[in-house]
């Protein structure tokens, strides 16, 4: 069976709109402005939420783009559709909080085809999401993978285990050693339930990304903090763009795709800070931000 590209795209618009009217709420004085934007052969609706009481950015980003020949970053995996035409859609969000209690989240749902035109075109999803505390709380975690092992238990018992272990292995950055926070969900090229029931899956991961972020935000956004926190805050958010920059075979595609660099740097927080030679105190809170939170464990057997 055909790919409906047609339902991805109704799909995918409508869950932007949906976590965008949420995070609105949740934050309750910030809004989103919106850049419709569009290239040749694609385009897009970003939008942005800025210096708001709870969020100090918030991005939630839809694009549709197509082009005549697949990027490395996209078909190094898959020799079989290099050189192929392709078409992506998909939303991509990244928030980033005010309060360094409250951790940075980041989520999206991609769909791609190659060879639209052809017959048999090749197609796949992509997705999940994944979570990255200042300070971590083991309660926070815990919800965060029970709602993740929720969204795609009915698809089948091994798919949270092998999920959150792609999680773990992907947000990891080598040149430091570290992950880049407690995980959760990733999947790629993922097409082995058919068409329907692949979009199913992917339908669930996105719609559980409220449910699993928008209570730790409630129970931490009022936390009081000073000095000492924000400057661990924005440490902690240059191993994000690290990550971002360095690893993100998302971020490597769009540039690659000739895509908007605005609309793909978007991920990035709106302050960070490099101090050389910064190490928590031991026995800190932000040293066991690493030596307990930023290892992979099984978060669920834990609590």
């Amino acid at each position: 069976m055909r790919p409906d590209t047609d339902a991805v795209r109704s799909y995918l618009l409508g869950l932007q709109d949906s976590v965008c009217r949420a995070l609105e709420s949740e934050d309750g004085a910030g809004r989103f402005s919106e850049d419709a934007w569009s290239k040749d052969e694609g385009g897009g609706r970003t939008r942005i939420l800025s210096e708001g009481a709870v969020f100090e950015k918030a991005g939630v980003a839809f694009s549709q783009v197509a082009g005549q020949a697949l990027p490395a970053a996209a078909s190094a995996r898959r020799p079989n559709v290099s050189g192929r035409s392709w078409g992506a859609l998909g939303v991509s969000l990244v928030i980033h909080p005010r309060n360094p209690y409250v951790p940075t989240s980041h989520a999206n749902i991609r769909f791609f085809v190659a060879g639209a035109a052809e017959k048999a075109p090749a197609w796949w999803f992509g997705g999940g999401f994944d979570l990255t505390p200042y300070y971590g709380f083991d309660e926070d975690a815990a919800h965060w993978h029970r709602t993740a092992r929720g969204a795609v238990e009915p698809f089948g018992a091994a798919l949270y285990p092998r999920m959150k272990k792609s999680c773990d292995e992907y947000f990891y950055l080598p040149h430091r050693g570290e992950a880049r926070g407690v995980g959760g969900l990733f999947f790629d090229d993922f097409d082995e339930l058919g068409f329907e029931r692949s979009f199913a899956l992917a339908r669930a991961v996105g719609e559980a990304y409220l449910p699993a972020y928008l209570p730790i935000v409630a129970r931490r956004k009022a936390a009081p903090y000073g000095e000492r926190e924000r400057a661990h805050q924005l440490r902690r958010r240059g191993r994000y763009v690290e990550f971002n920059l360095l690893q993100d075979r998302g971020t490597l595609f769009g540039l690659q795709s000739g895509g908007r660099a605005e609309s793909i740097l978007m991920s990035l927080p709106p302050l960070v800070r490099w101090d050389y030679g910064a190490a928590p105190q031991a026995g800190s809170p932000e040293a066991r931000l690493v030596d307990h939170f930023l290892k992979p464990r099984d978060w669920l057997a834990a609590n």
